[in-house]
């Protein structure tokens, strides 16, 4: 990071938390399997290439020998935000999208009648 003009430090405060994020993410879906886990992965993945693509870009600035180029600096600035956005609705797809119609969750399977279609035939009244 010091070749690119970035000290250590500066680094590890603006990737930490999405490393870690990304580990105790990891760990849930492994301990926890949830049905739209492809979208959380991506959700966690994405966050990561957000918080990584500022580096990335000095770095390739640098070795195109484009570092002077303030303009490049002002694409960088408008499409980080815009990767933390898409991780953010990735998340949120994961968590309340539509599920498929194999993954359903506690229906009762002999019958093929979700679990809310029974709830709500015991609560009229």
């Amino acid at each position: 990071m010091e070749a690119i003009g970035v000290p250590w430090f500066i680094a590890v405060r603006h990737l930490g938390p999405p490393l870690f994020l990304l580990a105790v993410g990891g760990a849930v879906l492994a301990r926890r399997r949830p049905a739209r886990r492809a979208l959380v992965w991506a959700a966690l993945l994405t966050n990561l290439a957000a918080a990584a693509l500022p580096y990335a870009w000095i770095g390739a600035q640098t070795l195109a020998d484009q570092a002077e180029r303030t303009v490049y600096g002002l694409v960088v600035t408008l499409l980080q935000p815009g990767l933390v956005v898409v991780a953010w609705l990735l998340l949120l797809a994961a968590l309340v999208g539509p599920r498929r119609s194999g993954e359903s969750g506690s229906g009762d399977e002999d019958s093929g009648t979700p679990a809310v279609a029974k709830r709500d035939a015991q609560n009229i009244g």
